[in-house]
């Protein structure tokens, strides 16, 4: 976990520069190197199983084709979510929420931050809910996304659970962002890198308005850098292991050297 700088490491789609993004090998790989958070992405099946994966269709990142909406559970669930990345991970499937959910259940220390893609019926949204409650996970879990039907289904289906607000660059604050994060009484509102580029004011509105800021998505030192110079809560990023790195590293140059005696 990190520690003293107060930003939180969180692994976009897993450890997701070493290993296939949104499998089970890439999640794995974010524990292994202490992000705080793990961030993957679902979509609804046709049966209304949550399946972790980022595109619409499948056939970017598995040896299948389609629409992942056309699919059961199962079938999604069958596709070879690995050799696109590398031979090495060949075999390695798609993977389901309750899989990534059950695993981090049994593995402390990282924490997930789920993205719903999608409009999420109440339904389809009470079956995400209950997935992460079946792993006992509902409490170590945010849930974020830019559908505002989803977003509301999901403080619908539950009035506690911790949901995010997905920002992209061409939002205007004022009059989408923070009325639809306040009517969900959202734990974070998460914008794209560009957005505070161009107006770091944005972390201190969304602050004063009681929420938590977790920018997306930065692979660099300097990017980085001016991301804690503007108080973000923490840093989304295909880089956990350089990054958690990176803040140690800055933690100790920014420690006092001990008195001589």
């Amino acid at each position: 976990m990190t520690a003293e700088p107060g930003v939180l490491v969180v692994a976009h789609r897993g450890n997701s520069s070493a290993a296939p993004g949104n499998t089970m090998p890439a999640v794995e790989g974010a524990w292994r190197v202490g992000a705080d958070l793990v961030e993957v992405d679902v979509r609804m099946s046709a049966d209304d199983v949550p399946v972790v994966i980022h595109d619409e269709t499948v056939d970017a990142t598995t040896t299948g084709s389609g629409t992942v909406a056309s699919m059961t559970g199962a079938q999604a669930r069958a596709l070879d979510a690995g050799s696109w990345f590398s031979p090495r991970f060949g075999g390695h499937r798609v993977p389901l929420l309750a899989e990534v959910a059950g695993f981090l259940a049994n593995h402390r220390g990282t924490d997930l931050l789920l993205e719903v893609k999608g409009d999420l019926t109440v339904p389809q949204a009470r079956a995400v809910l209950a997935t992460l409650e079946a792993a006992g996970m509902q409490e170590r879990t945010i849930v974020q996304t830019f559908w505002p039907q989803t977003i509301r289904a999901l403080r619908t289906v539950d009035p506690h659970v911790r949901l995010g607000l997905l920002v992209g660059s061409h939002v205007a604050p004022e009059e989408v962002m923070l009325p639809l994060a306040a009517e969900v009484d959202a734990f974070a509102c998460n914008p794209r890198y560009d957005l505070i580029e161009r107006d770091p004011g944005v972390v201190a509105a969304i602050h004063a308005a009681g929420m938590q800021v977790y920018v997306w998505t930065l692979n660099e030192a300097d990017a980085w850098r001016t991301a804690v110079a503007w108080g973000v809560d923490g840093i989304i990023t295909d880089r956990p292991d350089r990054l958690a790195g990176w803040l140690t590293a800055t933690t100790a140059a920014d420690r006092p050297a001990p008195a001589v005696v």
